[in-house]
């Protein structure tokens, strides 16, 4: 079985004081430290389980400049066999335009599974797995929370809400979108990616791909990002159920909600 993971490298902005750039559109990001997006985390290493399983190959694919090279040695480590990274130069990118440009290089490649991760960190939009499987023509599935291939087909569980947890069946090729706990990601030791360096990974330049002008035209636009307000700190209502019960019903007629 032959997977594709689709990774991303993402700012640790947990216990972080961000910082809003000069153009209003982004965040400070020189300050802070990078790391592999969570979700992704667990799609590699459910790549290499069937690997393991199933036999095959794992190829870790990013978007991304030099430094974004950091994930894919990681994912090399874990026992990826090869990387590949995109680099976008200076194109603004957003899920379409990244979704097309991973639909271009992965339509060449030999596939039996595309995962990804169900969101990332950073924007929280879960859209590029999506819009991966439209562009690519493949059924797919998102909030996936085990796989068990099987010939042409998989038998996959999905969370849903509530802790209900879906089963069906899919036909591969596909695109999965994984959700963190499907597995428990292995240790990444310093030998490893070491020894990481030695294995493949490819560069490819846009310019490679065949892609139209309207194909790399993103589909969002930032106009700002600002920090919430301040606010002043909770009011502690005290007294009897009553007493609490009335406080409750003035306040929220205050702000004009009507009982």
């Amino acid at each position: 079985m032959n997977i594709i993971v689709c990774v991303k490298r993402v700012p640790l902005t947990q216990e972080v004081d961000l910082e809003i750039d000069p153009s209003k559109r982004d965040v400070r990001s020189d300050m802070l430290a990078y790391v592999m997006n969570e979700w992704d985390n667990y799609a590699i290493e459910e790549a290499i389980l069937l690997k393991e399983k199933l036999e095959g190959t794992v190829t870790a694919m990013t978007i991304g400049s030099e430094d974004d090279e950091e994930v894919l040695r990681r994912c090399l480590a874990m026992g990826a066999d090869k990387a590949i990274r995109v680099d976008p130069g200076t194109l603004e990118l957003d899920s379409f335009t990244i979704s097309k440009i991973l639909a271009a290089v992965i339509k060449g490649l030999d596939h039996d599974l595309v995962l990804t991760g169900v969101q990332a960190e950073d924007n929280n939009e879960g859209a590029v797995g999506i819009m991966l499987a439209e562009h690519l023509g493949l059924a797919h599935s998102a909030v996936v929370v085990g796989i068990e291939p099987e010939g042409n087909e998989a038998t996959i569980r999905v969370e849903l809400e509530g802790g209900i947890d879906e089963v069906s069946k899919i036909g591969l090729p596909a695109v999965l979108s994984i959700q963190t706990g499907i597995n428990e990601p292995r240790y990444v030791s310093i030998m490893g990616i070491r020894k990481a360096a030695k294995k493949e990974l490819n560069v490819i330049e846009l310019g490679e791909l065949e892609l139209s002008e309207d194909d790399l035209l993103t589909r969002t636009t930032i106009e700002e990002i600002f920090l919430p307000p301040e606010t002043e700190g909770a009011e502690i209502i005290e007294g009897d159920a009553s007493t609490i019960a009335e406080e409750i019903i003035r306040i929220i007629k205050e702000k004009g909600v009507s009982i």
